[in-house]
């Protein structure tokens, strides 16, 4: 187990897009769930939650998976709550084998 393994309490979806054949010639980009880790997701800072009571804010999360999770930059982490986070980067720390990083963002849905 990661040194990190026993603070990863939110399950988490990863959906990635892959090219599928559209039955006309071309192609059209289909969403798929690859996997369901858990992770943990940051808090975000007081700026973030100023920034989320405005209409269609973007927030800055980060979020930690053991290292052998399978998250890339471009995947989406799906909430079972309903926030979707866009994956922009993923890095390992400076030693190895101790947790993978993923840097995320997400728009605040309008409320009305």
């Amino acid at each position: 187990m990661s040194r990190i393994g026993r603070r990863l309490n939110r399950p988490v979806e990863v959906w990635r897009a892959t090219l599928a054949p559209d039955g006309g010639g071309g192609t059209s980009e289909v969403w798929a769930r690859t996997s369901r880790p858990r992770g943990r997701r940051s808090q975000p800072t007081a700026r973030e939650r100023q920034a989320a009571h405005q209409a269609q804010a973007r927030l800055d999360f980060t979020w930690y998976f053991s290292p052998r999770a399978d998250v890339r930059r471009g995947d989406e982490l799906r909430e079972p709550g309903g926030a979707v986070h866009k994956v922009f980067a993923t890095f390992e720390p400076s030693v190895d084998g101790t947790y993978l990083r993923a840097d995320c963002t997400t728009d605040q849905p309008l409320t009305t």
